[in-house]
């Protein structure tokens, strides 16, 4: 069973129950595309939510990391994205409702999917994907935030550009509007059209 989005904009809610189960939903999206904000209004909508963030992870590691945007770093990324999503599989086995805030594209999705747990019967996906320029600006005016570069926004841009993303999981025109874009999220939740996992 999927989210009962309530269209009342604009906002929406929808409640776990025993007859409903918790769902998971993926926000992504290179640096910039608006995850983080898209993603916390999702979880402000679900009750109860769990607001997981993908970048708090890889803040874990202390010595040896590598930039996650290099290639020599896949491996180390793949632990990082199991971790996550073992953790954030409990949440949801737990009754949470999850949003998952994070860069994870489709080369990563089978990594992250593999350690959720049964317990995990609906995966929605979505990629948040405004034009390069979009994200650059976002990325510069950023303050008090980790991450400001933007060659690695270019590099990761152009991986999801490039990348197989069904246009049902893909949301280009990203607009200002926070209320509304999660208002469409939540509508595709609610008919399916996000599913990666479960029907």
């Amino acid at each position: 069973m999927h989210p009962a989005a309530t269209t009342t904009s604009p906002s929406w809610r929808c409640t776990a129950s025993a007859e409903r189960m918790a769902e998971l939903v993926v926000v992504t999206g290179p640096p910039g595309a608006g995850k983080s904000t898209v993603a916390a209004a999702l979880a402000e909508g679900l009750e109860p939510s769990a607001l997981v963030t993908g970048d708090s992870f890889f803040g874990f590691l202390v010595r040896g990391a590598i930039a996650p945007w290099l290639p020599e770093a896949d491996e180390q990324n793949r632990v990082v994205v199991a971790a996550a999503a073992a953790a954030t599989g409990r949440l949801v086995a737990g009754g949470f409702h999850a949003v998952y805030d994070g860069v994870l594209g489709p080369w990563m999705v089978e990594a992250f999917v593999d350690r959720l747990g049964a317990a995990v019967p609906h995966l929605h996906y979505v990629v948040l994907l405004p034009p390069l320029e979009t994200c650059l600006g976002r990325v510069a005016a950023r303050t008090g935030h980790g991450f400001t570069d933007a060659d690695a926004t270019r590099h990761m841009h152009r991986e999801f550009a490039e990348a197989d993303v069904d246009d049902r999981h893909l949301l280009t025109d990203v607009t200002s509007d926070v209320a509304a874009l999660v208002d469409r999220i939540a509508g595709r939740m609610t008919d399916g059209s996000l599913l990666l996992r479960g029907a």
